[in-house]
Parts: C-alpha cells; sequence; structure tokens
C-alpha cells in the first residue's frame, strides 16, 4: 500500500485554539483514506506553540529548551487528532524510527516533533524518506507558495510549481530560533531535494483540495520538486 505523509501545520488545527470540529472532520477524511494509503500525519504546534516559546524565552529559557517546549505542545495537538480518527496508533510516537513501527501495525500514524532545531515540516520529509513516500502534502494556513507572505502583500505572486532550488531561495529566511513561522521549512526542501520527494503546499483548511492532494489527482496550491 502507498505511503502518504501529511503535515498539518499547527495554525490549521487550532487558528484560535483547537478547532473541534475541524479536527473532527479531518478524522473523518483519514477513516476515508487509510483503506487506500497508510497514512502518516505529523502535526505543529503554531500559534500556542509560540505563545508558550515567547513566555519562556521572556522568562530566560535557553533555545533548546524553547524547541522542546514547541515539541511538547505538537505532541499534545497530535494526541487530540489522534483521540478522533478511531484507527489511528494508540500512542503518539516519538522519534521517526517509532513511527516506522507503529505503520506496521496501524493504518493512520499520527505524530508531533522529534528534537530540537528539527520543525515539522523537516519530520515529515524524513518520515517520507524512511516510509518510501513519494509525496508529503504540506497543509498549512496559506494556498501555496508566494513570492512574498501575502498575508502583508496583496500583490503577492503564487507559484503553481517550483523547483526544490527555487523554494529553497523563496523559504530562505528566519533566524533559525525556536519557534519560526515560514510557508515551508528550507531544511525540509533540502531534504526532499536529495530523496526526490514532492512536496505539495496547500491551504489545510480546504479538506476537499486536501484529499484530493492525498489521491495525488489535482488539487489547488504549489507543487515543489
Amino acid at each position: 500500500m502507498e505511503a502518504v505523509v501529511i503535515s498539518i501545520g499547527g495554525s490549521v488545527i487550532a487558528p484560535d485554539g483547537l478547532d473541534v470540529d475541524y479536527i473532527r472532520d479531518l478524522a473523518r477524511l483519514l477513516e476515508r483514506m487509510r483503506n487506500l494509503y497508510k497514512i502518516y500525519v505529523v502535526v505543529g504546534g503554531g500559534r500556542v506553540a509560540r505563545k508558550y516559546i515567547g513566555a519562556a524565552r521572556e522568562l530566560g529559557g535557553d533555545e533548546g529548551l524553547l524547541d522542546r517546549i514547541g515539541i511538547e505542545i505538537t505532541r499534545a495537538n497530535a494526541m487530540v487528532l489522534a483521540s478522533a480518527v478511531k484507527s489511528a496508533c494508540p500512542f503518539i510516537p516519538r522519534t521517526v524510527e517509532e513511527a516506522c513501527v507503529a505503520g506496521m501495525n496501524s493504518p493512520v500514524v499520527v505524530m508531533g516533533g522529534t528534537v530540537p532545531g528539527h520543525t515539522t515540516d523537516a519530520v515529515s520529509v524524513l518520515l517520507a524518506e524512511a516510509v518510501g513516500a513519494r509525496r508529503v502534502v504540506n497543509a498549512t494556513s496559506v494556498d501555496g507558495v508566494y513570492d512574498r507572505d501575502p498575508h502583508k502583500h496583496t500583490d503577492a505572486v503564487k507559484y503553481d510549481e517550483l523547483s526544490y532550488e527555487d523554494a529553497l531561495r523563496i523559504c530562505l529566511v528566519g533566524d533559525g530560533r525556536a519557534g519560526p513561522n515560514v510557508v515551508l521549512d528550507p531544511l525540509a526542501i533540502r531534504i526532499a531535494w536529495r530523496s526526490g520527494i514532492r512536496i505539495y503546499v496547500l491551504n489545510g483548511r480546504d479538506l476537499e483540495n486536501l484529499e484530493a492532494a492525498v489521491r495525488d489527482v489535482g488539487f489547488h496550491g504549489t507543487v515543489v520538486g
């Protein structure tokens, strides 16, 4: 059975606190897809994680600690989603290796972050490498990759397709601190590049479009690769 990895941004699953209705609908989608694909879902921390990280940074926490705080928030979000997916693995893997083992016995595996320095985008592509998935569906709060932030620039241009090199150039921003808020992590792009894994970037709130990307039958967003 073909494996597909889905990266659900924290801003998608919890835009202003956990969105129970969205989580329930997403769980139904995953249940429908589990007979067609081996599904791995990596959940981000989003705004909640950034709030915790910001508070700990203000209180003097070092970047390693802040990363670990963010990871725990992603795992909490993953536990909430997994609770709604009846066929999901009963525990949240803490490593890519654990997720691979979990996938041997469960049709759906849900996890969060793994180690400091790796965003959930990077974890998703590392997991895709490990399970032999040829694509990662990256569900974000925007409908693709733009030449600049579409929330700040009304004339931002969306790309339908991008090479790894061009995607890396566009997304290579930030200072590497805990809690980054970029549409696609440069490390994830580099990992995908070395293994030829395609990344589909789309608005994760549009579940019909998300399903199309999982099925690889055409979707609205950006293809990287």
